[in-house]
């Protein structure tokens, strides 16, 4: 989406929002991210 001019807000949304969902499908994308940064990663504690 980078260098993308938009005609009108609806047109934006309507990316941002096809864009997302395939993000979501793909939940190695995320964690490849995550890994990424080298930040450890942990499940919260229960309190």
């Amino acid at each position: 989406m980078a260098n993308t001019a938009f005609g009108t807000p609806d047109d934006l949304d309507r990316t941002l929002s096809r864009e997302l969902r395939r993000i979501q499908l793909r939940p190695h994308l995320i964690d490849g991210c995550l890994t990424a940064t080298g930040l450890p990663l942990a499940p919260p504690t229960p309190p």
